[in-house]
């Protein structure tokens, strides 16, 4: 009696690379480079995007032959692998929704606090050995409007209301608690804290332009958890340098890493972060240790959670 060959999971790799030991015996593993991807992918039933900066799956997913059945991407955004081939495909795409969610949420409190308090300049005057006392914001009673009604944007609301922050949620349409893109000028006029946390589809590409930064308050600071292209970076640089508003905060950039020379760096007001907001102790093992789950519910034939729909390039909500 022979002994069935294992599925193929094709991982897309990076550095570290995950840990897959509890595939042992029930998977064959093989690893790629994004030189060799094309080559690879037609003998692959399963990919794992362990490489979720790059965006060689969707330079490589139109050739010929088979594709896998199933691809998973390390990472909530999938824009970096969505292209028309594999949306039209039978493939089932799927995310690491769940992973960032509070994270990112402590990463966004962590920077309303800071500015509030003025932090930043409390460090750098203490490093001139300056003593200057001054007068901070309290945060309570401050109003946010949140962009994105995903997990990640439900979860930066429930930290921002926990400082008594007044929050309101924008998604792509509008239902009970979550207001709809019709409302998003009206709450971002009289917005303390706007916070993107979208994903870059067709409908959220470039939606911070200068019209919606010119109709900030002056008071307000600006915040991007989601994906580098949701903002007109020129346009925020044009708006931080004219003071149309106090300040911004960026987690992701239209270019990663960001080049040197990028006008970013200095930007008055400007806090620049590596794209690491959701980036806690372990993560890296939460997301193979996720992989593995799915992976033994697809080998089961079971229903597999956190699935794309990829003509939204997002997984919808319940």
């Amino acid at each position: 009696m022979t002994t069935p060959t294992p599925p193929t999971v094709l991982v897309l790799d990076a550095d570290p690379p995950p840990r897959l030991g509890r595939l042992t015996g029930r998977a064959r593993i093989v690893h790629t480079d994004a030189a060799h991807l094309a080559e690879r992918l037609p003998a692959a039933d399963v990919l794992l995007v362990w490489d979720f900066t790059s965006d060689a799956v969707r330079q490589a997913w139109p050739g010929g032959g088979p594709r896998p059945r199933w691809v998973h991407t390390a990472s909530a955004g999938v824009d970096h692998l969505m292209c028309p081939e594999l949306a039209a495909s039978d493939t089932v795409v799927t995310n690491a929704r769940g992973i960032f969610d509070q994270p990112i949420a402590e990463y966004v409190a962590a920077l309303v606090l800071a500015v509030a308090k003025d932090l930043p300049r409390t460090l750098e005057y203490q490093r001139e050995r300056t003593w200057r006392h001054r007068e901070t914001r309290r945060v309570a009673g401050t109003r946010a409007c949140v962009v994105g009604s995903g997990p990640v944007g439900r979860a930066i609301v429930r930290a921002l209301k926990a400082l008594g922050v007044t929050t309101a949620l924008v998604g792509r349409v509008p239902r009970t608690g979550i207001h709809g893109p019709d409302d998003l000028d009206r709450l971002i006029s009289g917005a303390d804290w706007v916070i993107a946390a979208a994903p870059l589809t067709s409908r959220t590409y470039g939606m911070f332009d200068r019209r919606r930064f010119g109709m900030m308050q002056p008071s307000a600071f600006f915040v991007n958890v989601g994906r580098g292209g949701l903002i007109d970076e020129e346009a925020l640089v044009h708006a931080l340098s004219r003071r149309w508003i106090a300040g911004a905060a960026l987690d992701v950039f239209a270019a990663e890493p960001l080049p040197a020379d990028s006008p970013l760096w200095e930007l008055p007001g400007l806090i620049v972060s590596p794209h690491m907001s959701g980036d806690t102790v372990g993560w890296r093992d939460e997301l193979g240790a996720q992989f593995v789950e799915l992976y033994e519910r697809w080998a089961a034939g079971r229903s597999l959670r956190n699935v794309v729909d990829k003509t939204r390039g997002y997984v919808p909500g319940h």
